[in-house]
């Protein structure tokens, strides 16, 4: 188990999950996912957040022990993403004296989510007013659109702790062993990845304050080295590439088009000592695939034509890069047909919606197999995918 020691006064009561397939529905987790809330025990006691409905007995297990008798005064609530808020309405139920405090775009969410508002009971805060629950202060920063429009973030400036909601998040569960930048990377592109101006504010925000810990709502506790995981989410924010390196992706049908591919990586190992990373589209995790398409600065789409479009899983592919604004990368193209290739034009077109992408001649265009006339295109576009 990672260590989840805050401080003597703020405990962690957050759940792993280990038995989630897939977070969202969608992105494969194989280390599970943690859903972190917190404690702060003073003249007013705090909880920070809640979590998801699949770790509910745990959850109140684990906040009973740090009550120890006494009874929450605030439930604190940063995001109502269901995964962090599916419990609120039972907290609220299980501690009637217990106000809530959200920001004004929050509640109504909470009626949508519950029925109810909790009118009456609920305290509504706005950017930089403060909390005070006795030694300790919550100033509040809201942070709409890192990921939804109600996020805000809170600072505790006694024991300089920022409560991050999603921002500095990743994939996994506390007691994975596994590198920090991998999985937070692949979170931060897929879920967060599309909202980098609004992250760029809310690092701007973080910039005036001195934190010395910070505590997000999925992922390990930021307790050293806060320098590194804020200059990753600056990089990633600002859409720069991570890494100098070539991300060649496939899609292929009987294997002609993967045969091609492979050829290339071949080719430009061969000439490079820069990294080259390869994907299989339709059998490799998409999420993945999107995190190394922003971390890399060049990148090379290779696609047969299929029904007069593109094969669906690069399509499918393109469209996820566009949705999470991918920009300022190089891209390659390499298009297969048997009598009608066009799978290079269309991945273009799809390519020019997006901002500051240098798009490399030439089209690489392979007639069902790799032959002399293909391969010296290849080679062409090898040495301009170096040039760069």
């Amino acid at each position: 188990m990672k260590d989840t020691t805050i401080s003597e006064n703020i405990i962690y009561i957050g759940v792993d999950d280990k038995t989630i397939d897939l977070f969202e529905s969608q992105y494969i987790v194989p280390n599970g996912v943690s859903y972190n809330s917190y404690l702060i025990k003073d003249d007013k006691i705090t909880i920070m957040d809640t979590v998801d409905a699949r770790a509910t007995d745990e959850w109140f297990a684990n906040l009973d022990k740090a009550l120890d008798g006494r009874t929450p005064d605030y439930l604190v609530v940063l995001h109502m993403e269901p995964d962090h808020a599916a419990n609120i309405a039972k907290a609220a139920e299980k501690y009637p004296q217990m106000q809530i405090v959200a920001n004004a775009k929050t509640f109504p969410m909470m009626k949508q989510f519950f029925g109810t508002d909790f009118a009456g009971r609920n305290v509504t805060v706005a950017e930089g007013e403060t909390l005070s629950l006795g030694s300790h202060t919550l100033t509040f920063v809201m942070a709409p659109m890192v990921h939804w429009p109600e996020v805000m973030v809170a600072y505790e400036s006694t024991e300089k702790i920022l409560f991050s909601a999603d921002a500095f998040g990743k994939f996994g569960t506390l007691d994975t062993e596994e590198d920090w930048t991998c999985e937070a990377r692949r979170y931060y592109f897929n879920i967060v990845g599309k909202y980098g101006v609004q992250v760029q504010a809310l690092l701007k925000k973080a910039s005036a304050l001195d934190i010395q810990m910070i505590c997000p709502l999925h992922g390990p506790i930021l307790k050293e080295n806060l320098g590194f995981y804020i200059d990753k989410y600056n990089t990633w924010s600002s859409y720069e590439p991570e890494d100098k390196g070539i991300f060649v992706a496939c899609a292929s049908i009987h294997g002609n088009t993967k045969a091609a591919a492979e050829k290339l990586v071949e080719k430009l190992k061969a000439k490079t000592d820069l990294k080259v990373a390869f994907t299989d589209l339709t059998r490799e995790d998409m999420a993945e695939a999107v995190e190394d398409a922003f971390r890399y600065d060049r990148l090379v789409v290779c696609c047969p034509t299929y029904d007069a479009g593109l094969f669906p899983v690069m399509e499918d592919f393109l469209h996820h890069l566009k949705a999470k604004n991918y920009q300022k990368r190089t891209v390659g193209f390499v298009e297969n047909g048997t009598w009608a290739p066009t799978a290079g034009k269309q991945m273009r077109a799809i390519f020019e919606g997006m901002k500051n992408i240098q798009m490399l001649e030439p089209t690489v265009t392979i007639r069902s197999t790799l032959n002399a006339d293909s391969e010296a295109q290849m080679d062409a576009l090898v040495d301009a995918l170096l040039a760069e």
